[in-house]
């Protein structure tokens, strides 16, 4: 049986996840300040993306997302393991993207999961690494496809 603190933990680290799909999706990268520690690391190379620090992650989405038309990110299937003051988490993220193409627009859908760490600040629960690992993408347009 958990106990109180284990079921606040989880439920802190829970909505630490849907506040950083919310952040993404409302492109409030300055939000990420507090949904990440300081010295974050971050990884989305698995989807296309860069590693980096928060600083060089927000600089990336400033730049990444306008690219797109719509976009979502849900969250499910949390897998969480609290130890203390940290703890580990496998998210799973269904993220529909529209692409702009010379036809119009296409719907590409992308499944990965979020591999992170968390570290319990003065301040809450924090990301303190967040590593993405590919699970599929479909009908991603010819042109974003690696040569």
């Amino acid at each position: 049986m958990l106990s109180l603190q284990e079921m606040s933990d989880r439920l802190e680290l829970q909505a630490l996840v849907v506040d950083y799909a919310t952040a993404i999706d409302e492109q409030d990268f300055d939000a990420l300040d507090e949904i990440f520690t300081e010295d974050a690391s971050i990884d989305y190379t698995a989807m296309g993306g860069i590693a980096g620090n928060l600083t060089e992650i927000k600089q990336f989405l400033t730049q990444a997302m306008p690219f797109f038309t719509a976009f979502q990110h849900l969250n499910g299937n949390h897998k969480l393991e609290v130890t203390g003051d940290t703890a580990t988490g496998k998210v799973m993220c269904l993220n529909p993207m529209v692409v702009p193409v010379e036809e119009g627009e296409q719907v590409m859908f992308l499944g990965l999961w979020y591999i992170d760490k968390y570290r319990r600040t003065k301040d809450g629960w924090r990301i303190s690494e967040r590593r993405e690992e590919k699970s599929f993408a479909h009908n991603t347009p010819a042109f974003m496809l690696p040569k």
